[in-house]
């Protein structure tokens, strides 16, 4: 198992690092809110850690959970922290009552922060598409991913299979925009009538 870091201290930081760490790995919290840090950490136990919100990350693997507005500041604010980490972008710049997105193809906002990252950085997107209830119920699910670098997209998805995920490589950074469209189709399904306990998924007919 491995060590892990994430940015971010909400719902899915939440979720992501409780699984994390259900399966094994250890886990790292970075946020700008301390309290909220150390107050996830100690929920999620097991050993996590608080890291220093701009620091260098003790995971490999560092997920980007934070709202998409402030992404590519918070990944240029680390600047060479970033540097030759695996960086986790499960960010969905979805527009006004989840009806649109705020990017554009070729201009997604993994695309935005691999722009932003180190040289050596490597993003992939991944986790977008698979809502924090269904994450936290720890259940078998497929989880979509995409990225430039084999050898990164080859790493998330030991991890994705380690806490019981099937990884879906759907392709390079350009279909970044692909997946972030994807979590406008799954809220739409779910506000409208499905629930929010429901997951994308693909299976052989």
């Amino acid at each position: 198992m491995t060590t892990i870091s994430i940015i971010g201290s909400g719902n899915m930081a939440n979720a992501i690092g409780t699984r994390a760490s259900n399966h094994g790995h250890t886990v790292e919290i970075m946020s700008r809110d301390t309290g909220k840090a150390q107050a996830l950490a100690d929920h999620i136990g097991n050993g996590t850690t608080v890291g220093t919100f701009g620091a260098k990350p003790a995971g490999d693997i560092v997920i980007v959970a934070i709202l998409f507005a402030n992404a590519v500041d918070v990944v240029t604010q680390y600047g060479d922290a970033l540097a030759g980490k695996i960086l986790v972008d499960i960010t969905n710049p979805l527009g006004a009552n989840g009806s649109g997105l705020e990017t554009t193809e070729g201009n997604s906002l993994a695309q935005q922060i691999a722009a932003a990252a180190p040289e050596s950085a490597h993003v992939v997107k991944a986790f977008n598409t698979i809502l924090h209830g269904v994450l936290s119920a720890n259940k078998p699910v497929d989880a979509f991913f995409a990225g430039d670098s084999a050898e990164a997209k080859e790493r998330v998805a030991a991890f994705l299979e380690s806490m019981d995920m099937r990884p879906l490589d759907a392709g390079g950074l350009s279909m970044t925009y692909v997946l972030e469209w994807a979590s406008v189709l799954l809220v739409g399904v779910a506000s409208n009538g499905a629930g929010f306990d429901v997951a994308l998924g693909a299976k052989a007919l």
